[in-house]
């Protein structure tokens, strides 16, 4: 995908890139740091059929809700070739044995043979999540392994403290 980034003299920086469509999205960030999503019309791709303006905290989330997005689909996409392994996302619930505690705890890869290969947290992603990373209320764990390792780990994290 080609990201196109055109200089706004006086503005700031349009990064966009063209959808299958033929309509543009992108982002306009402004020289004093506010951001704007952008689309374009369908019937004009040059001209602006949306701009809504973000916080920099929104456009942080948003990045996350889109980077979280993409991570699950690539996942998705990469163990389709690979026979018997899923890719599987369990929620830490209020009340979880794991709540506030580390990863490392769950001896996910030794009880289960699978593989947390991210949490999804609030409006970040923490790729490849280290032992000592703290599991909290709300984590969407990213699991990689069999139908039964998933199985089994799922019961482990939705235990009950």
């Amino acid at each position: 995908m080609n990201i196109e980034e055109t200089p706004l003299p006086g503005i700031g920086v349009r990064r966009e890139l063209r959808l299958a469509t033929g309509r543009r999205i992108g982002v306009v960030t402004h020289r004093d740091g506010h951001t704007e999503l952008i689309l374009s019309r369908v019937d004009d791709p040059d001209a602006c059929a949306a701009s809504i303006p973000l916080s920099a905290e929104e456009a942080s989330a948003l990045g996350s809700l889109l980077g979280s997005a993409q991570l699950i689909a690539q996942l998705t996409a990469e163990q389709k070739n690979v026979q018997g392994v899923t890719t599987h996302q369990i929620m830490i619930r209020p009340g979880s044995r794991y709540d506030g505690r580390p990863l490392g705890e769950t001896a996910m890869r030794t009880m289960t043979g699978t593989s947390i290969v991210a949490l999804l947290r609030e409006n970040s992603v923490i790729g490849s999540p280290r032992p000592d990373q703290i599991l909290l209320s709300g984590d969407l764990v990213v699991i990689v392994g069999t139908d039964d390792g998933l199985m089994e780990a799922a019961a482990i994290l939705q235990a009950r403290a």
